[in-house]
Formats: structure tokens, sequence, C-alpha cells
């Protein structure tokens, strides 16, 4: 089975193209919903206070992500706790998920495929692009509490656009409209 990475820094349409890419009849697994997916595994969560111990992280039975959020951005040894914790978690998934599929290729989309050290795991790394202000607006539109430098933060913590074109095997530039990008999706710049 053909294993593609779909990926690029956020507010560059990773999402929005991925589901062009399952009309294609290439099964897309989303690894941001199955990392969120494990924060409701009470062994997860368990690991996580392990990990942390914070008494404020867990409440409810459900990990408060604004706590979570707290130890983790702006202290980069927590950071690279949480991903190690969590990368591994989500890959079982993928690979589990990829083998209940009946396609002859699937998808994973992810934001942080390169800075995760995934790679490995995929035939072909596609990297979505767009400006910079654009991505910034997109990420406004949906989480509108978020502050630019909030956003701005968060894209720091990832490798830079530039470096992930460099790295990619193919890329799409989503640019202002999506309408462009579509065109430019197709099997043969796949495999």
């Amino acid at each position: 089975m053909y294993k593609i990475a779909l990926t690029g820094g956020i507010g560059t349409g990773k999402t929005y193209l991925s589901k062009h890419f399952t009309h294609m009849g290439i099964p897309v697994f989303y690894a941001d919903d199955e990392a969120k997916k494990l924060y409701e595994d009470v062994n997860f969560q368990q690991k996580l206070m392990a990990l942390f111990d914070d008494p404020a992280l867990i409440s409810g039975q459900k990990v408060d992500i604004s706590v979570l959020s707290r130890l983790v951005f702006g202290n980069e040894e927590n950071l690279q706790k949480l991903n190690r914790l969590v990368h591994p978690a989500v890959m079982e998934r993928f690979v589990s998920w990829a083998e209940r599929q009946q396609a002859s290729a699937v998808m994973m989309e992810s934001a942080i495929v390169f800075e995760a050290g995934l790679t490995k795991y995929f035939d072909k790394i596609i990297v979505v692009d767009a400006p910079l202000e654009l991505r910034i607006l997109r990420v406004q539109e949906r989480n509108p509490n978020l502050s630019r430098e909030d956003i701005l933060r968060r894209m720091s913590h990832q490798m830079s656009q530039e470096e992930k074109c460099q790295r990619a095997d193919l890329v799409i530039c989503t640019g202002e409209t999506y309408a462009m990008s579509r065109k430019f999706i197709n099997r043969e710049s796949l495999f």
C-alpha cells in the first residue's frame, strides 16, 4: 500500500485539500483528530499526569487543553515530552487504520510530519503552502479567540514553510483561492 503524508503549517489548507484526495478514492487519516481522541483515553490521561504532575490538567475525566497549552507552549522541554508521548501513539493508530483500508493508497494529514520525524512511514510527502498573511487570516477565521501573536507563536513551534517545501516531494500552493490548487491534484502527481 502506498502511503502519502499531507503536511504544512497551520492555515495552509491541508484539511481543505485532503477532502479532494478523499474524492479521488484515497482515504485520509487526520492526525490532529486522532491526537484529540487520545486525550479522551483514560490510560493516556494517566500517562499525561505522570509526565506533568499538574492536578489542574485533568478535570472531570477530561484533559483541560488550556492547562496543557500553558504547560507546553513556551516550554520547549515540556513540548518535547508531550510530543514523545503523542506522536508514537498517533502513528500506532495510523498503521492500524491503514491496514484496514481497501484502497491502494492512503494519506495522513498532519502539520508536523517533518518535525516529528515521521517521514520514514511514507512513500511521498506533499507540502501545502500559502502566503503567511493568508494563513494568519484563515486561522483567525476559525479561531477568533486567537490573537495574531498567538498564531505566530504556534507557527514558531513548527518548521518553517520554506524548509518544508524544500524537503517535499510535491508542493501544492493554495494561494488566495483553493480552486487553483485543485487543478494540480491528480493521481499522476501522487505516484
